[in-house]
């Protein structure tokens, strides 16, 4: 894949000087960071294959700063690339040489539980697991738990509408968001929702999230919170084939069994987390399926039970049902920390996401392993079997020259096989630029184009995160036509490292 972002504006890179100052008025005291050092930490996000510092940073604490840092931009035609945590893994946070980088990370606090209507209302900045930790106390929790929820941020998983090992049963971020506070490009303050389950009108929140920093920037969220499950258990089951695992994860389903969380991990992988956090996993597996079942101490009973007999002929030759809630989590151990175990075996790795129907597990992870082999790069899978969203890690050595390279061409193989077995280029992870020349395969012209006259809706000058999701940017006037001009706007080149 060739990955580009729009040509600098050489005017706006004149006016650098003056840009700064002009922030340092509606931010003032550290809240503006222009020093070429300090520009290094925000160069890239979870996806450090691509780098690029940004014209400047801005760390605004109020929501009227972020009003008037947007009004300002839009007046001045400046590009905007909003940023949370930098947690994602498609460089959809990749700021632009000639943009300011909008840190959303001093808007940490959360500002109001309501334990009667079942809701919390935080700050952007609030990390997801941080939500839980502030209602855990009463016996509540925040459903959806990307890997990363330690780090990553409430507005971060609205951009991407992230998921988790729990989104089978409860869930993504759309699925739990109930209202947003955000300012558009031309410094509007608007509400969406609120504390109830359904807003009128437009679905104006699920066009939000998962709208990845395209459309509007935004500076609160209320979420959802559900009662922490009387019961929770995991059982790990172990199987000599991958194929034999996919069967059986389809039969789980099938059989009208729907799990807290459902997660696959292969050889590869299971070594890797056995080694780094010695989770009791069996390292003889070719794949290993944890299956969590939640409810009523009966209920969870009787479907470990169940589980564990559809495992069985399915050729399981392993199972374990987890007798305490230390041992619950030392079985999830290895899979929350299956990203950084697998850093441990490999220099470099490179991290997919795409989705397919549960039906088609086997086949498309038997494509991957004769991509592995062709394109001599090792790979270890782990993903969200009962909902079909893998994440292959492609094992790579950026030291060695054309690794990167193949590594990114095996990856668009994955995610094109996705599509083509009826799955879609992501699950999670968003578009931003690593899926962004890919979209061609799933949309077609008018589909995409179609997409970009939302995008011209909310930000008709086209600055805020531009170069990211749509192949080619087309002016919304020319959007506007019934018969869309083809003239691109060209990307340079974005170097690798």
């Amino acid at each position: 894949m060739q990955i580009a972002l729009p040509e600098p504006d050489p005017g706006i890179l004149a006016r650098r000087g003056k840009i700064v100052a002009d922030l340092r008025r509606i931010v003032p005291g550290e809240g503006v960071i222009d020093h070429p050092d300090e520009l290094r930490a925000y160069e890239s996000d979870g996806l450090t294959a691509y780098r690029n510092p940004p014209l400047v940073v801005v760390l605004p604490e109020t929501t009227s700063q972020v009003a008037a840092i947007l009004r300002y931009c839009r007046e001045e035609g400046v590009r905007v690339v909003p940023r949370g945590a930098g947690t994602s893994l498609s460089g959809g946070a990749l700021p632009l040489a000639d943009g300011v980088l909008l840190g959303m990370s001093k808007f940490d606090r959360i500002l109001d539980i309501d334990f009667e209507n079942r809701t919390v209302t935080a700050q952007p900045g609030v990390t997801n697991l941080g939500i839980t930790r502030a209602v855990e106390h009463a016996g509540f929790y925040y459903a959806p738990d990307p890997s990363s929820q330690i780090a990553c941020t409430i507005g971060g998983n609205v951009a991407e509408n992230s998921g988790g090992v729990h989104c089978l049963k409860y869930g993504l971020t759309t699925n739990n968001i109930l209202g947003l506070e955000l300012v558009t490009t031309d410094g509007e303050i608007l509400r969406l929702g609120g504390k109830h389950l359904d807003a009128e009108g437009y679905d104006l929140l699920g066009l939000l999230t998962g709208s990845e920093g395209l459309l509007a920037v935004v500076t609160e969220v209320t979420v959802r919170i559900l009662r922490a499950p009387e019961t929770a258990r995991a059982v790990l089951m172990a199987f000599d084939s991958v194929v034999r695992a996919g069967d059986c994860v389809a039969s789980i389903i099938g059989n009208g069994i729907i799990p807290a969380g459902l997660e696959m991990m292969d050889k590869p992988a299971i070594n890797a987390a056995e080694d780094f956090c010695g989770a009791g996993y069996p390292r003889e597996a070719e794949a290993l399926l944890i299956c969590e079942l939640d409810g009523p101490a009966a209920e969870v009973e009787h479907l470990i039970g169940t589980v564990t007999a559809i495992a069985r002929q399915h050729g399981a030759f392993f199972t374990k049902a987890s007798e305490s809630e230390e041992e619950r989590l030392r079985f999830w151990a290895g899979r929350k920390n299956a990203f950084p175990a697998v850093g441990r075996i490999s220099p470099d790795y490179y991290c997919m996401d795409g989705t397919i129907p549960r039906g088609r597990l086997a086949e498309v992870l038997a494509g991957i392993r004769e991509m592995s082999e062709r394109f001599g790069l090792g790979v270890a899978n782990v993903f969200h079997a009962g909902d079909g969203n893998l994440h292959p890690l492609i094992l790579y050595d950026a030291n060695e020259p054309g690794q990167l390279e193949k590594a990114e061409a095996f990856g668009a193989e994955i995610l094109e096989l996705c599509v083509e077995v009826g799955g879609v280029l992501t699950g999670e992870h968003g578009v931003g630029i690593e899926k962004r020349d890919l979209m061609p395969v799933m949309f077609d012209e008018e589909d995409l184009n179609q997409q970009q006259r939302v995008k011209c809706a909310f930000d008709p000058t086209q600055i805020l995160n531009p170069g990211k999701m749509f192949p080619e940017l087309h002016r919304c006037a020319e959007l506007g036509r019934v018969h869309v001009h083809r003239g691109r706007t060209r990307f340079p080149d974005l170097p690798r490292f």
